[in-house]
């Protein structure tokens, strides 16, 4: 998550979970201390470089989140009742920050496996993706989130691995759960889902030393068209991206695919989370950014990391809860998300998180 203030704000994720800011790798400090700016005493986030949109795209999209509002019968998102964190059986192995007391960072160096780490690989996405599509089907009207997080804790140890979320940072729950304007990393708590909505579900699952990252967004009952639309789009923002990857290709073509194609249809696109590395770390190198850029950077032949576009109706602009991890949209429109881990094989990019 990104960050906000130090009292105030305490930074969390990079795009699925970022460490602390003040305890990032060296090698991570110039990259991120450029693309963030914290300001003191706000819960706002906001980018420290010079915006990717002109004014009028700006003034188009937030005359779009405009109407949104005025048209649209939708409550705003409130918190709920968080329950107590779920105990995991102690032949379960954990990822090293579970038991420290350092706030998790960003591991410096690209993951990049051998035949026995691609395999490894292939078995926790295929997990995590199993477990993504299971937490789908129960995606309906008078469910609570909290139920989804109960049932996606139990099959992932059920299947002897570790909700890599649950403890990072001090996140407590074993999936994220991200309704309406949340744009992501929501907390799983009491609040039903109600005919309408929409939500993004987060897992992660760390198998054998080795994490599977994949998110999907979900329609709860009859969405209304813009909602579907929205989602339609940011999918195929992912689609695209991973379509466009294989070894020497530069790693700022993920963002100008997703932006191009976003604008098309007049999406924002979220710029202060971003993609990661994932592996036996669950952040690491690169970090792959959504939007427009001229970071330096190739993919690698065998190197695995997660792509996960975050397109808005409205403003692109993130406000974060109380709670320190849940982040929504400043005026409270729409937002959807999609991720899958990708392993670059001499032919492209294999998806490991595809069922």
């Amino acid at each position: 998550m990104v960050a906000g203030t130090p009292i105030q704000f305490q930074p969390r994720l990079f795009s699925t979970f970022l460490g602390d800011r003040r305890h990032l790798p060296w090698i991570y400090a110039a990259s991120v201390h450029r693309l963030l700016r914290f300001n003191p005493g706000r819960s706002h986030v906001s980018m420290g470089v010079s915006r990717t949109f002109s004014g009028i795209t700006n003034f188009l999209f937030n005359q779009r989140s405009t109407d949104e509002s005025r048209n649209s019968t939708r409550k705003r998102l409130k918190p709920g009742k968080v329950s107590p964190r779920r105990p995991v059986p102690e032949h379960i192995q954990t990822p090293p920050y579970v038991k420290s007391k350092k706030p998790p960072g960003i591991a410096s160096g690209p993951e990049v496996h051998d035949e026995k780490g691609i395999e490894c690989m292939r078995a926790s996405g295929r997990l995590a993706a199993q477990v993504l599509q299971y937490a789908g089907t129960l995606v309906k009207s008078g469910i609570t989130t909290d139920d989804i997080d109960l049932a996606v804790h139990q099959m992932i140890i059920d299947n002897g691995a570790y909700p890599s979320p649950l403890g990072y940072g001090g996140f407590p729950k074993s999936v994220c759960t991200s309704i309406n304007e949340c744009i992501c990393h929501g907390i799983p708590d009491s609040r039903a889902l109600e005919d309408g909505d929409i939500i993004n579900i987060d897992v992660t699952v760390y198998l054998n030393g080795y994490h599977g990252d994949t998110s999907a967004t979900f329609f709860v009952g009859e969405v209304e068209e813009n909602a579907r639309n929205l989602v339609k789009v940011t999918k195929e923002c992912l689609d695209k991206a991973i379509s466009i990857c294989a070894p020497g290709v530069e790693l700022k073509k993920i963002g100008k695919t997703i932006h191009d194609h976003a604008d098309k249809h007049r999406y924002g696109v979220v710029e202060q989370f971003v993609g990661h590395g994932v592996g036996r770390a669950f952040h690491s190198d690169p970090v792959v950014l959504h939007y427009r850029n001229n970071e330096r950077g190739k993919m690698e032949l065998n190197q695995t990391f997660t792509i996960e576009p975050m397109l808005t109706i409205g403003s692109i602009h993130p406000k974060m809860w109380n709670d320190n991890w849940t982040v929504i949209t400043e005026d409270g429109s729409l937002s959807a998300q999609f991720e899958h881990t990708i392993l670059i094989t001499k032919d492209g990019a294999e998806i490991l998180t595809k069922c």
